[in-house]
C-alpha cells in the first residue's frame, strides 16, 4: 500500500517541488497552506508522515503539532527556515520527531523521510510478551500506547512514550543519552543529546508527582537515565 503524506507549507512552490518528488517515489501526497487547513486534513485522515512547516497562517506549525499530538502518533517532521537551537527543541518539545532546516536539498528529505518510516514500520511490526506494565501508581498500555497514573490517563507525545516504553521494560538499566538518541530516533537523526533531556524534562513534569525529586525516572549522574 503506497505510504501518504500531508506537506504543510504557505509557499506553495515548496509544496509543489515535496509532493513532485514524493509522487515520483510513489506516495500519495495532501497538501494543505495554513494550520488550520492542516489540522481538519489531520482529523480527517490517516498519514504516514506529517511534512509541517514553522511558520504558517492562522495557526503556526507548533501549535498545529501540539494538536495534532492530542489523537495521532503520525510521525511529524518540522520544516524551519530558522536555524537556531532552541527553534529546534521547541519543535520537539511539542511533539515533533524530526525537523528539517530551510532551504534543503529534496533528496537529504526523502532520505530522512523514508528513514522516519523504516523506524516507525518496525516499531510497528515489534511485538512482546508484556502489553501491560504495571509499576506501583503506573500503569503502561503497550498496545493502546496509553499511561495511566492511580488510574487517571497521562497524554504524553509518540518520543516521550517510547522513552518511558523502553525505560520500563528494562528497569535499573541506566541508558546513556547518546544511547537512548540512537534507540528513540534512530542513528540517522541529526539532532543532539540535548534532545534527550528535553523529553525527559517533559516526561518527569508528567508522571512525577514532584520532578525535581523523582519517584520513576532517574539520573544517573555523568552516565545517564534508568527506571527505578
Amino acid at each position: 500500500m503506497a505510504k501518504r503524506v500531508l506537506v504543510v507549507d504557505d509557499e506553495k512552490l515548496i509544496v509543489k517541488g515535496i509532493r513532485f518528488s514524493l509522487e515520483q517515489d510513489g506516495m500519495e501526497v495532501d497538501c494543505a497552506y495554513d494550520g488550520e487547513e492542516a489540522l481538519e486534513l489531520a482529523r480527517k485522515n490517516q498519514y504516514d508522515m506529517i511534512m509541517l512547516d514553522v511558520m504558517l497562517p492562522k495557526m503556526d506549525g507548533f501549535e498545529v503539532c501540539q494538536q495534532i499530538r492530542d489523537f495521532s502518533n503520525t510521525p511529524i517532521v518540522m520544516l524551519t527556515a530558522k536555524g537556531e537551537d532552541m527553534d529546534k527543541i521547541l519543535g520537539l518539545e511539542y511533539g515533533a520527531d524530526d525537523y528539517i532546516t530551510k532551504p534543503f536539498n529534496i533528496l537529504e528529505v526523502k532520505a530522512r523521510i523514508k528513514a522516519i518510516m523504516r523506524r516507525t514500520g518496525r516499531k510497528s511490526e515489534e511485538k512482546s510478551a508484556d502489553r501491560v506494565i504495571e509499576n506501583r501508581d503506573m500503569r503502561l498500555d503497550c498496545d493502546g500506547r496509553r499511561v495511566y497514573i492511580k488510574n487517571r490517563e497521562v497524554n504524553l507525545t509518540a518520543k516521550e512514550f517510547e522513552v518511558l516504553e523502553l525505560l520500563m521494560k528494562n528497569p535499573n538499566k541506566v541508558y546513556s543519552r547518546e544511547n537512548l538518541l540512537n534507540i528513540i530516533w534512530g542513528s540517522d537523526y541529526p539532532g543532539d543529546v540535548r534532545t534527550v533531556d528535553v523529553h525527559i524534562r517533559r516526561l518527569r513534569e508528567k508522571i512525577e508527582s514532584t520532578p525535581s525529586e523523582p519517584m520513576y525516572v532517574h539520573t544517573k549522574w555523568g552516565v545517564g537515565y534508568y527506571f527505578a
